[in-house]
Protein backbone atom coordinates (compact mmCIF):
# COMPACT_ATOMS: atom_id res chain seq x y z
CA UNK A 1 0.00 0.00 0.00
CA UNK A 2 1.07 3.21 -1.10
CA UNK A 3 2.08 5.61 1.89
CA UNK A 4 3.07 8.47 1.33
CA UNK A 5 0.03 10.92 0.06
CA UNK A 6 2.52 13.00 -2.19
CA UNK A 7 3.21 10.20 -4.54
CA UNK A 8 -0.71 9.66 -4.40
CA UNK A 9 -1.50 12.84 -5.34
CA UNK A 10 0.92 12.48 -8.49
CA UNK A 11 -0.93 9.65 -9.32
CA UNK A 12 -3.93 11.66 -9.10
CA UNK A 13 -3.30 14.65 -11.06
CA UNK A 14 -1.61 12.40 -13.50
CA UNK A 15 -3.38 8.95 -14.04
CA UNK A 16 -6.22 10.01 -12.42
CA UNK A 17 -7.12 13.09 -14.65
CA UNK A 18 -5.36 11.97 -18.23
CA UNK A 19 -6.55 13.19 -20.70
CA UNK A 20 -6.87 16.80 -19.74
CA UNK A 21 -8.95 18.33 -22.77
CA UNK A 22 -11.52 18.63 -23.37
CA UNK A 23 -12.30 17.64 -19.67
CA UNK A 24 -10.60 15.10 -17.13
CA UNK A 25 -11.45 12.07 -18.14
CA UNK A 26 -12.66 10.90 -15.00
CA UNK A 27 -14.99 13.51 -14.97
CA UNK A 28 -16.78 12.57 -18.33
CA UNK A 29 -16.95 8.94 -17.04
CA UNK A 30 -18.63 10.19 -13.80
CA UNK A 31 -20.97 12.24 -15.60
CA UNK A 32 -21.48 9.00 -18.34
CA UNK A 33 -22.20 6.65 -15.37
CA UNK A 34 -24.69 9.36 -13.74
CA UNK A 35 -26.44 9.90 -17.15
CA UNK A 36 -27.31 6.15 -16.52
CA UNK A 37 -24.33 4.25 -18.42
CA UNK A 38 -25.98 4.22 -21.53
CA UNK A 39 -23.83 2.30 -23.93
CA UNK A 40 -21.04 1.74 -21.63
CA UNK A 41 -18.83 -1.52 -22.31
CA UNK A 42 -16.95 -3.64 -20.54
CA UNK A 43 -13.50 -1.63 -21.73
CA UNK A 44 -15.41 1.81 -20.36
CA UNK A 45 -16.21 0.37 -16.90
CA UNK A 46 -12.30 -0.78 -16.41
CA UNK A 47 -11.30 2.33 -17.62
CA UNK A 48 -13.13 3.90 -14.93
CA UNK A 49 -11.78 2.01 -12.73
CA UNK A 50 -8.13 2.76 -14.07
CA UNK A 51 -8.73 5.92 -13.71
CA UNK A 52 -10.74 6.49 -10.50
CA UNK A 53 -8.31 3.90 -8.27
CA UNK A 54 -5.73 6.42 -7.58
CA UNK A 55 -8.56 8.26 -5.73
CA UNK A 56 -10.13 5.90 -4.30
CA UNK A 57 -6.78 5.24 -2.64
CA UNK A 58 -6.23 8.97 -1.74
CA UNK A 59 -9.60 8.88 0.01
CA UNK A 60 -8.59 6.15 2.10
CA UNK A 61 -5.22 7.40 3.13
CA UNK A 62 -7.22 10.38 4.51
CA UNK A 63 -9.59 8.46 6.31
CA UNK A 64 -7.39 6.18 7.79
CA UNK A 65 -5.16 8.76 8.88
CA UNK A 66 -8.39 10.41 10.72
CA UNK A 67 -9.33 7.51 12.18
CA UNK A 68 -6.04 7.04 13.91
CA UNK A 69 -5.62 10.71 14.77
CA UNK A 70 -9.31 10.34 16.26
CA UNK A 71 -8.32 7.19 18.15
CA UNK A 72 -5.43 8.53 19.77
CA UNK A 73 -7.05 11.64 20.84
CA UNK A 74 -10.06 10.37 22.22
CA UNK A 75 -10.29 10.26 25.92
CA UNK A 76 -9.92 6.68 27.16
CA UNK A 77 -12.44 5.38 30.04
Amino acid sequence: MLRDWKMLLFLCLTLGLAPYFPEPHIVGKIRWIAGGAVGMKPIDWFDTALHGLPWLLLLFYFIRKAYNYLMQHTPKK
